[in-house]
Formats: structure tokens, C-alpha cells, sequence
């Protein structure tokens, strides 16, 4: 048995690991094994799935995202599969069969995951990549195939691994088949914590369903604001004409665009953030080398005349005559399409001078992957503890009902109440305001149901206040004078279930006020 202590995300998910702990002996062999399962979740990283549609650029954006290009993109065997990126001493891939055998995978020659398998595809559950990058350290990214495929086994495969933990076993363990988990038990504890959903303009209303369906893949848990955020990909195919008011700027017209959408998938996600995947890969990932650099610099010579005739298709720039060869021009497509040919030229007309290196960033800012990862940071790093603490606890519920014990039943939920009571799990409560608040569980007026949402689905003070770049002193008057009105609101306003949604509000903004305060904001 290691002796390794578990790296938790805070306070709250130590708590909730210790009771976990203290309840194992109470309860069956079959509940304990789930509650092992739920202790090795909480110790490790934050799991975030990237799920959408087929053909939304989900890999593409998994690549920039991990800061390398190991996500194959063309359709194959392995885009049919889940796999799991998470962080590891050295770099390797291991498939997992569904009878628990591992197999190591080796990259190909470009050091990518090969898109097709030399073994039998149908034995196959899932893919294991352990990576050594850094930002996996504290976030498992988990590729998952397009939902909404007509190919149902692709499908399936998500919903298997999603609640096939008896396949993540460690080596060592002496468990008896007595201990292994049911399937019902399994679906209590599987689940990514988290959802990154990919959109592309042409959003339907069955992304609605799309979305629903990855929540019941994830064992029932409402993925609600706080731990879902949408990207609206291929930002730069958006056409700005035929969007009003985007005066002719595409990302103008891909933030007008992702504002209907966020309408749209309100509330099951935080936001809707617009992302040239294809961009941020090739300049995030090592994609972009000093050739394409030079290659750009020579474009930009081009005659203004000749350069606009180029940019008009992408048949138009392979095939034009020019002193960069077309096979040059071909991977400068893959690499940046044509919106991003375009950014770097303009780039460099205005700074003739610019470095590979500096060509390199300025596409990256181009790409907006920055505010992705500005909202992972604030929406889901920020809230880690509680995130994982409430899936924990939502799984630990879900074991014990499962169990169909009733005398394990409660003391599992008192257990939980005594849990509940302390005043560090207010964050808990509030996720549970915001998930009856979300679902529609607890009927809210528009305007106080949106200041719920907001109030609980961001770390930032600002964001939360709604008076984000606002001075230190008017934030801290005006979560006191929040604190005060929710407080009224509840004992006088309320039916009984706006006020126990009211009182977490209230207790939110009061504790805003006191970190305000002790930082010199009164």
C-alpha cells in the first residue's frame, strides 16, 4: 500500500476524503470500494473533459491546450477512443483493454498518438497519455470522441470509460470480486469534474442535447455553471458580414455570436468564449517554425493588389504564382488557415522586424486561447476545492443509495450534514444554490437568478460584484449593501426556497465584504 499522502485541491476536499475514510469501516464491502474510488479521485488532479460535436476541432483545441501537438486530429482509431492526458515523470501512451490489460503505445514519427491501432479496435476501452508538461499537473484533460456521431460506438465508448473505474485499479490491490464495483456504483462515482464544450457557429438546438448527454454520462450530475464553460471554435470562418453590428470584424462578430450562444446553452455553461483552435495549436504547440516565418515575410512584399487576389480562397493562395513554393504555401494553410496568413502578414508589413519568435506570440494572441485559459484558471483551477468536494460527496450519496441499505444510507447522510455545518463548506452550499438556482429547481426572478449565477460562478471579486475594474472601496460598499438586501429578502421576500437560496447569497456577499475589508477595501 503507498504511503504517498494525496495531493488534495484544498481544505474541503480534505474534509470530505477524511470522511470517506471514517465511513469506510460503517459501511459494505461493495460501498467501501466505491468510497476508495472517490478517495483516489479527490487526491488526484482536476478532470476536465473537452466534449462537442463531431468535426468542432475538440483535439485540435486539447493540443493547444497541453501546449503540444499529441492529439491526433484526422479521423482514425484513436479519435474514436477516449484518452485521458494527464501528467507523468515520462512520456508515454498506454492503451487499456477492457479485461484491465495495459499495452504502451509507442508516437509516432512526428511524436503524435498514431491515429490507428495494430490490435483489435473492439477490445480496446481507452487511451492513457502521460505527458510531462507542466499544466498537467494539476489538470487532467480528457479528449473525448464527437457526440452526436453516427457512429453509436464511439459514443458509447465516452459513457463506458466515464464510469469504468474498475479498470483503474491499482496493480497491487488484493480486492475480492465481492469488492469490485457494480455498474451502478461504477456510474455513482465516474464522471469528469468539469466541461470544456466546444461550439462552432453553426450551433444547433441539439447541442442542448448534446450537452445533456454528457451530463448523464457523467453520473446524473448537473454540469452547471461553475464547472462547464463553452468555446465557440473556428472563430475565424465566421463570415462578419452576415452578422449585424460586427462592422465588418470578425472577432467582433464571433463575440456577437458567442454572447447568443452563451443565451442559448444558459445556464448549463459559465460562458461562451470565442477560440481560433487551428491558431492557438500551430503556435502554441511548436508548429510554427522560422521557415514559416521567413515564408510570411516573403508574402508580405507581395503588391497589395496581388495579395488580396491571393487571400480570396484557399484554392486562389496555393495556386498563384509567387516566389513561395506551393508546397510552402500548403502546410502555412494547415498550419494557420487563412485568417491567421493574414494576421502574421499584417503583422509584419507594420514590423518588418519581427522575430519568428515575436511573429510566433502574436498569433497566439491572435488565436484567443489566452482567454480560454484565463477562464480555466478562473472558472474551474480557481474553484478546484469545491468542484471536486461536491462530486465527491455527490458520489459518496449516490454509493450509499445505491446500496439499498437504509441504516448505510443515513448514517452516510448524517455524516454529510455534520460536514456541511462547518463554516468551510459554504463554498458546498452555494454550489448547490447555483445547481437549484441552474436547473430551475428554485424559481428565481430573471435578475436574481442571473446575480446567483454570478456570484457563484467565478473566483474573480470583480466578476462576482458585476463591477469588475471598479475601486477597492466602492466593490467593498456594495457587497455589504448586497449582503444586506439578500438577507431581507430572505426572511421577508421569499417563498422557503428562494429563502434557502437567499441565505447562501446573503452569507457569499458577507464573506466578499470581509476579504475586502481585511484587504483595505472598507
Amino acid at each position: 500500500m503507498s504511503t504517498e499522502q494525496p495531493n488534495f485541491a484544498g481544505p474541503l476536499s480534505a474534509a470530505v476524503a477524511h470522511l470517506c475514510t471514517r465511513l469506510q469501516p460503517q459501511v459494505s464491502p461493495r460501498t467501501a470500494a466505491g468510497f476508495r474510488e472517490v478517495l483516489r479521485r479527490l487526491g488526484a488532479p482536476l478532470q476536465v473533459a473537452v466534449a462537442g460535436r463531431i468535426k468542432s476541432g475538440k483535439s485540435t483545441l486539447v493540443n493547444a491546450l497541453i501546449g503540444r501537438r499529441v492529439a491526433p486530429t484526422d479521423v482514425g482509431e484513436c479519435t474514436r477512443l477516449v484518452t485521458r492526458f494527464q501528467y507523468g515523470t515520462v512520456d508515454r501512451v498506454e492503451l487499456v483493454f477492457f479485461d484491465g490489460r495495459k499495452q504502451v503505445l509507442p508516437f509516432d514519427a512526428a511524436g503524435m498518438i498514431p491515429k490507428d491501432l495494430d490490435v483489435d479496435f473492439d477490445k480496446v476501452s481507452h487511451l492513457e497519455a502521460y505527458l510531462t508538461n507542466a499544466v498537467l499537473r494539476d489538470l487532467t484533460v480528457i479528449d473525448t470522441p464527437g457526440l452526436g456521431s453516427l457512429d453509436l460506438a464511439s459514443v458509447k465508448r465516452t459513457e463506458q470509460l466515464l464510469g469504468a473505474a474498475k479498470h483503474r485499479k491499482d496493480d497491487d490491490s488484493e480486492e475480492t470480486d465481492d469488492d469490485e464495483l457494480d455498474e451502478t456504483s461504477r456510474n455513482a462515482v465516474a464522471g469528469a469534474e468539469a466541461v470544456l464544450y466546444v461550439v462552432t457557429q453553426g450551433v444547433r438546438a441539439d447541442d442542448q442535447q448534446a450537452l445533456a448527454a454528457f451530463t448523464a454520462a457523467t453520473a446524473s450530475r448537473e454540469a452547471g455553471p461553475v464547472n462547464a464553460i463553452a468555446v465557440l471554435n473556428k472563430a475565424d470562418t465566421i463570415t462578419p458580414e452576415s452578422v449585424a453590428g460586427s462592422d465588418g470584424d470578425v472577432w467582433k462578430a464571433a463575440s456577437i455570436i458567442a454572447e447568443k450562444q452563451a443565451a442559448t446553452l444558459k445556464p448549463r455553461v459559465a460562458d461562451v468564449i470565442p477560440v481560433i483552435g487551428l491558431l492557438a495549436e500551430s503556435a502554441e504547440s511548436g508548429g510554427f517554425t522560422s521557415a514559416d516565418a521567413d515564408a510570411l515575410k516573403t508574402l508580405s512584399q507581395l503588391d497589395d493588389v496581388t495579395w488580396e487576389t491571393m487571400l480570396m480562397s484557399a484554392d486562389i493562395f496555393t495556386t498563384w504564382d509567387c516566389d513561395v513554393p506551393v508546397g510552402t504555401r500548403v502546410r502555412l494553410l494547415e498550419k494557420l488557415d487563412l485568417y491567421g496568413i493574414r494576421s502574421a502578414v499584417d503583422a509584419l508589413r507594420a514590423d518588418p522586424e519581427l522575430t519568428a519568435g515575436a511573429l510566433r506570440r502574436r498569433l497566439l494572441e491572435s488565436s484567443g486561447l489566452a482567454r480560454v485559459r484565463a477562464r480555466l484558471d478562473g472558472v474551474f483551477r480557481a474553484r478546484a476545492d469545491g468542484i471536486k468536494a461536491a462530486a465527491a460527496l455527490a458520489s459518496v450519496t449516490a454509493l450509499a443509495q445505491a446500496s439499498g441499505d437504509a441504516g448505510e444510507r443515513q448514517r452516510v447522510h448524517d455524516a454529510i450534514e455534520v460536514l456541511l455545518q462547518k463554516p468551510e463548506a459554504h463554498q458546498l452550499r452555494l454550489l448547490e444554490a447555483l445547481t437549484l438556482v441552474a436547473s430551475g429547481a428554485v424559481d428565481m426572478p430573471e435578475d436574481l437568478a442571473d446575480e446567483v449565477l454570478r456570484v457563484g460562478s467565478t473566483a474573480d471579486v470583480g466578476e462576482q460584484l458585476g463591477l469588475k475594474g471598479r475601486p477597492h472601496k466602492e466593490l467593498s460598499a456594495y457587497a455589504l449593501e448586497r449582503a444586506g438586501w439578500w438577507r431581507s429578502f430572505a426572511s421577508f421576500g421569499a417563498t422557503p426556497a428562494q429563502s434557502r437560496v437567499a441565505h447562501v447569497v446573503h452569507r457569499s456577499y458577507f464573506l466578499i465584504w470581509q476579504q475586502l475589508k481585511a484587504t483595505g477595501g472598507a
